[in-house]
């Protein structure tokens, strides 16, 4: 390991995901010239390796008779709570234009003869604004904006990790981002990087919790904007579902080369996978002994369990609000399963579930599955008329439903909140540095399945519109951000050197600890000793670990390949992460059980007699749904604190043409 010559690009996007290449492109067609891509790999992470049964696009509704506007479409991202509204209007003001952008650049959404872009209702959609081009939405979106992107000839620079940003102090009070520190596994090495501003495009936290749905690939990096005092919006606000865990290690699989080759084939089991009416089995843990449809000791109803199980397709993600008696109970069920009683949980296509009747559906599942062609005999035959991508990409994944049953569990899947942007995509309190994609926090308590999407497109116009009109020239202290990257690769250069040092020290075993500790604290289930217990240890292993700096002149020579120091780095941001993420649910316990959280309490409201008397929910407090929580480190005290901010009023704007023409052309639009 050493330290490499210093790079410099004008504007730096790190990230190669849906989001972070869609900045590049639109950085270019604005006339940022001297753009680069950072990444690991272009075939990393959760863009291009993670989807569902139809994976889904939400945007402003372009078909039938249904009226829609970017108000109204505002309005439902502001329906879960805690969702900054400005924001939200800014989501659904751009949601046509970045949908038409991927739709000229290839991404095959469909439309009828009339070129309508038809639509479904997706989860928390009170119209139908959904639209999916297949189980592959995402990666189809990656494929373009990657085409595109080598087309304009910006320069893709992978098997970097970045590592650090780096600031210097602007005044007294504030500091500059300046660049940032990568690991170059090429050429083995810590390379300093210097630029006028950061696209900031990591994804979420996907290495924070054992039980996920992120790709093995998709780690996030979050934490290195809450390392240098950004502030974040709605960290609590994790969503939770149903997935498919199977090891496929050992299986002969023809991976897509844009794609990583990933152990287990972790995938959402929403939408068709759910509405076909699978067999829900519950075995020992050898996955054979003991299988039974284990559905029945927690539901009495044979109608009532398929109906559930059918919802299950629409709300799919985990919700306080659909228990005792709604679809999360099919959750609930899973995970006590599997985590209580220590079984394991599969879904069976081959066969209907016992005593099965078409008959005794609810009238929603019948007519959907009729409408769909699906009343057929097994809940293999329905999907393959339905969605038959949804069969697919399983077996291209070694999986072969109509031979085996796939193992699932409940795991984290995405995280509604991240770091806390203005309507430009900037970071509120960090200036020329935009978090975009699912980095950036800007969905609330819950959001309509498929925004995510359409926030990490409109994120990256928006961006490159505020870096093009504001930000396009050169406003750095050269001499300052030199010093600035050059201390702080010394500083992790020492750092690596007393880590590693350390007998005994094993990275593996450190991120598996506090990956299984948030999972048992910081899961969808949430006691609040537990939650305190599991921040005190988190916070005293930074500390320590920050301890490990070194300002030292002389550079130590570390003895390990740069691959492994990416992954002991990866651990440090995680940690930040880990701590942030505590903080906020430390800080939310009073707002009590929303969105995708249950927070238990001794006095609340039991959910099931199958389960522990301790699992008893306390109920929501609605006024936490007008605020806000923000989170972020203090330099003073170097600890990460929590508070509730007040949201904003719906914003009124000026729909007088002349006005915003005028303003439009003056640019004082981009303030």
């Amino acid at each position: 390991m050493k330290i490499l010559p210093t790079k410099k690009f004008h504007t730096i996007v790190l990230g190669s995901g849906a989001a972070g290449l869609a900045a590049a492109v639109r950085l270019r067609a604005e006339g940022v010239e001297d753009v680069a891509i950072l990444t690991e790999g272009v075939r990393f992470g959760t863009s291009v390796n993670a989807g569902s049964d139809k994976q889904t696009y939400y945007k402003l509704g372009l078909c039938g008779r249904e009226a829609d506007s970017p108000r109204d479409l505002a309005l439902t991202y502001l329906k879960g709570g805690s969702a900054d509204p400005l924001v939200a209007l800014t989501e659904a003001a751009g949601s046509t234009r970045a949908f038409f952008h991927l739709v000229n650049l290839g991404v095959p959404f469909p439309h009828n003869r009339f070129g309508e872009y038809v639509g479904y209702k997706t989860d928390h959609d009170p119209l139908r604004r959904a639209t999916s081009c297949g189980p592959y939405t995402s990666r189809e979106m990656c494929r373009a904006l990657l085409r595109r992107a080598k087309t304009d000839g910006i320069p893709i620079f992978e098997n970097r990790s970045a590592v650090k940003l780096t600031t210097y102090a602007a005044t007294d009070d504030s500091r500059r981002l300046c660049g940032l520190i990568a690991v170059n596994t090429t050429e083995d090495g810590l390379e300093p990087y210097c630029c006028e501003n950061l696209v900031f495009a990591v994804g979420g936290p996907g290495g924070l919790y054992e039980a996920s749905v992120f790709p093995a690939s998709q780690y996030g990096a979050i934490g290195l904007a809450l390392e240098i005092g950004a502030a974040a919006a709605s960290l609590p606000e994790s969503q939770f579902g149903l997935a498919s865990v199977t090891d496929i290690s050992a299986r002969k699989v023809e991976i897509d080369p844009i794609c990583d080759r990933p152990s287990s084939f972790r995938w959402n089991v929403s939408g068709t996978y759910m509405q076909v009416l699978p067999r829900f089995v519950s075995t020992e843990s050898d996955g054979k002994s003991d299988a039974r449809e284990f559905l029945r000791d927690y539901i009495n109803s044979l109608g009532a369990i398929n109906s559930l199980v059918f919802l299950k397709g629409y709300q799919w993600p985990f919700d306080s609000r659909k228990l005792p008696r709604g679809s999360s109970l099919i959750d609930m069920a899973v995970f006590y399963e599997t985590a209580v009683l220590g079984r394991r949980v599969f879904l069976d296509y081959r066969t209907d579930p016992a005593d099965f009747s078409f008959g005794e559906l609810e009238p929603e599942a019948r007519e959907y599955l009729r409408k769909s062609g699906a009343l057929l005999k097994t809940p293999l035959a329905r999907p393959a008329k339905m969605n038959p991508g949804a069969v697919a990409l399983y077996r291209d994944h070694g999986i072969d439903l109509a031979a085996e049953p796939l193992e699932i569990a409940l795991c984290a899947q995405h995280n509604n909140g991240g770091l806390k942007g203005t309507v430009w995509y900037e970071s509120e309190n960090i200036p020329h540095l935009f978090p975009v994609g699912e980095v950036n926090g800007s969905h609330g308590v819950t959001r309509p399945g498929g925004s995510a999407l359409n926030a990490g497109q409109v994120g990256a116009q928006r961006a490159a519109q505020r870096i093009a009109r504001r930000y396009g020239g050169w406003s750095l202290d050269e001499t300052a951000a030199e010093k600035a990257l050059k201390e702080d690769a010394v500083q992790l250069m020492g750092y690596l050197a007393r880590l590693t040092g350390r007998i005994g020290y094993d990275w593996r075993q450190e991120r598996a600890s506090f990956q299984r500790q948030m999972t048992r604290s910081a899961g969808h289930l949430r006691r609040k000793e537990s939650v305190e217990e599991a921040f005190r240890i988190t916070a005293e292993r930074r500390r320590a670990e920050r301890s490990l700096l070194s300002s030292d002149a002389e550079i130590p020579v570390v003895g390990i390949s740069s691959a492994e120091a990416a992954e002991i780095f990866r651990n440090r941001q995680l940690l930040v992460a880990q701590e942030a993420y505590l903080s906020a649910l430390n800080a939310a316990f009073d707002a009590g059980s929303r969105g995708s959280a249950l927070v238990l309490d001794p006095q609340g409201e039991t959910i099931h007699s199958k389960f522990p008397d301790s699992w008893r929910i306390k109920p929501e407090n609605p006024m936490y749904r007008e605020q806000i929580l923000i989170t972020r480190l203090s330099e003073e005290n170097d600890a990460f604190q929590s508070r509730w901010r007040p949201l904003p009023d719906f914003p009124e704007t000026d729909e007088w043409f002349e006005n915003v023409w005028r303003d439009f052309r003056d640019g004082a639009v981009f303030d």
